[in-house]
């Protein structure tokens, strides 16, 4: 096998998001969750065809939507070392609420969620048990 098959860094399976407002959902990214940008290849106009952040392990790809390739509302789940604290600071970013932090009985993480303005809904959560 290659060994050179991706990118070195780069895990195996990461989410592509098509939204409204790349440029949006990458500043939110970075406020929220201290996310690095990697790479962003614009076009003529501006418009992002391609960019690349890394959350802590993960990386995640979007691109601005266009009439071929429409935005696209996308649940995606992250874990981070304090669900609560991270809730806040995407809210102080731009998020609107979809549950706040909760532990259920079932469940051994603390999670809640929020949406970005570009559509994405992020699951926020701490494996507390």
């Amino acid at each position: 096998m290659n060994a050179n098959y991706k990118p070195r860094n780069y895990n195996s399976v990461s989410p592509y998001l098509i939204v409204n407002g790349a440029e949006t959902t990458i500043q939110f990214l970075i406020n929220a969750f201290d996310a690095q940008e990697l790479r962003r290849f614009p076009d003529e106009s501006g418009r992002l065809m391609h960019a690349e952040v890394r959350l802590n392990d993960s990386v995640i790809m979007l691109a601005d939507a266009v009439e071929a390739w429409p935005a696209i509302p996308a649940h995606v789940h992250i874990y981070v070392p304090d669900a609560d604290a991270a809730y806040q600071r995407a809210l102080a970013a731009g998020a609107t609420s979809v549950q706040e932090p909760a532990q259920r009985s079932e469940d051994d993480d603390r999670r809640g969620g929020v949406k970005d303005a570009g559509g994405t809904t992020w699951w926020i959560a701490t494996q507390v048990s």
